[in-house]
């Protein structure tokens, strides 16, 4: 269920003109639109009608808790996949990428169900598949447009930025165009969401919202329930101007491949978390327990408290109040097990089997591997994370003067890191090492950003002290690490970002 906001009922805007997409750099975009204009030509022999782009994104705080219902604190990214569309008469869907490291595919142009997704190999047109596949069936079209379609992309693959979310979405909104049927902003979101999870990875939806979503020059604090809504917020005005640094530990890690051990895992966690909360608070057998499918740490919080009278109440002192409550009551309902619980252990609480267990979290479709779940770290992670969102968003908008804002926000993005690396276990050596380094380098707050496990590091950083910082992250982590590495591809790995627009069609006069 949406929430009937403009923003979520608004289509995805059509521009012909690159400077209201961007708001900087316009030659060095005009000139890569033209690139990939020209290479279609060259590709196909005719011009494509329009491009698509999707962007990136950076997540400020708030990570793994999408899924656990919690709101969201990111931002788009100027990096962003385009893909350059050409209808065609043809029953076929042609696929080439700007990148010759990736091979050209095509596939037969029928109904979304018929479409195949091998999700145990990695393959980019995957990513566009889910996208294609999730398309057809939302507009629920029986007989597709051929495309052909060239993709050119400046997010960094496997590093926490939503490089295969903007695929997806680019995808989505690429099929639906061609095929005549453009859905709201909002659907496209779910449409997206739903997409991805062909690939196997049982995400929350943050990625897909920010990429379709976003504003230029402000953050997205993001509610997924009861129904998604969406809130731009500005950052404070200060002097010096708060940016944000992306850095890039170069440690691949796909969430797609290691899925099993790593993403979908800790999403299980969640949701077997959810469920024996529920049973600890009583409240299990609620109508609202019972029909969530999936039941998530939010819903059990919501029905704890929906008998209370909040009328009157300050809406962010109800949320820390909440969040507070149920920090302790995760230590009360998993502090017995502190290692973790075996599948036994966890089925037995819950008075089910184990295989009855694995069907009530989607293990048919989302497969895991472990000996032990951490039901407790897991759990005050997800409460204390979405804690530092809510007084995140409160310090932007407060408008209080007084207020030490760098130091006040870059301790909230430390102590998620903290939370990251000790609770949820998700960040690694390179992480935890650039992190440390950037705050002695002058950073207020430094943590990783996306699923984790490698990938991208965000760090708050004074406007004025943002050449002195990048170049001791280059002296002290990259030449340590990728000595001989180019100019170019050390551009790419650490830059300066501010919130960027959503997705667009661009359209060729």
């Amino acid at each position: 269920m949406l929430a009937p906001a403009d923003s979520t009922l608004a289509t995805v805007p059509t521009f012909n003109a690159l400077s209201d997409i961007y708001t900087s750099d316009l030659l060095k975009h005009a000139a890569r639109f033209q690139l990939l204009t020209e290479a279609f030509i060259a590709t196909y022999g005719f011009k494509p009608s329009f491009i698509v782009r999707a962007p990136g994104r950076v997540n400020i705080i708030g990570e793994h808790i999408d899924y656990c219902g919690f709101p969201v604190f990111p931002m788009a990214i100027v990096p962003d996949s385009l893909i350059a569309v050409r209808a065609t008469r043809e029953h076929r869907i042609r696929l080439a990428n700007i990148n010759p490291k990736y091979p050209s595919r095509e596939f037969s142009c029928e109904s979304g169900s018929s479409v195949t997704i091998n999700n145990t190999t990695h393959e980019w047109t995957n990513y566009f598949k889910c996208g294609y596949k999730g398309a057809i069936e939302a507009i629920d079209c029986t007989n597709p447009q051929g495309m052909e379609c060239l993709m050119d992309s400046s997010v960094p693959s496997s590093a926490g930025l939503s490089s295969s979310s903007a695929i997806v979405c680019c995808a989505v909104l690429a099929t639906m165009k061609v095929n005549g049927r453009l859905l709201p902003k909002g659907d496209v979101v779910e449409t997206a969401v739903a997409s991805e999870r062909y690939i196997g990875t049982n995400g929350g939806g943050m990625d897909q919202t920010t990429s379709i979503m976003s504003q230029s020059q402000s953050a997205v604090f993001i509610e997924f329930d009861p129904e998604l809504k969406i809130t731009p917020v500005k950052f404070p005005s200060t002097d010096p101007q708060i940016t944000f640094v992306i850095a890039n530990t170069l440690v691949v890690s796909d969430k797609a491949v290691t899925a099993p051990v790593c993403y979908n895992l800790r999403v299980v966690e969640t949701r077997i978390g959810a469920l024996i909360l529920a049973k600890h608070l009583g409240i299990a057998d609620h109508r609202a327990c019972k029909d969530a499918d999936p039941l998530t740490f939010k819903v059990v919080m919501d029905e704890y408290f929906a008998t209370q009278d909040t009328a009157g109440s300050d809406d962010v002192q109800v949320w820390i109040d909440h969040l507070d409550a149920m920090l302790h009551a995760s230590t009360e309902a998993f502090g017995a097990h502190p290692d973790g619980y075996t599948r036994e252990q966890m089925a037995a609480v819950l008075d089910m089997t184990p295989d009855a267990l694995s069907a009530a979290v989607h293990e048919d479709r989302f497969p895991v591997r472990a000996q032990q779940f951490k039901l407790l770290q897991r759990a005050q992670h997800a409460f204390s994370e979405a804690l530092r969102v809510v007084k995140f968003r409160q310090i932007c908008e407060s408008g209080n003067t007084r207020i030490d804002y760098y130091t006040a926000l870059g301790d909230l993005m430390n102590c998620s890191q903290d939370s990251c690396r000790d609770l949820f276990e998700c960040s690694c050596p390179e992480i935890d090492e650039l992190c440390a380094l950037a705050r002695r380098s002058g950073s207020f707050g430094s943590r990783l950003t996306g699923a984790g496990w490698g990938g991208c590091t965000v760090h708050l950083v004074l406007k004025d002290r943002v050449g002195r910082f990048i170049a001791a992250l280059k002296r002290e982590f990259y030449e340590k690490h990728v000595p001989n590495m180019k100019d170019e591809a050390l551009s790419d790995a650490i830059f300066v970002t501010t919130p960027g627009n959503g997705a667009a069609f661009y359209m060729f006069d």
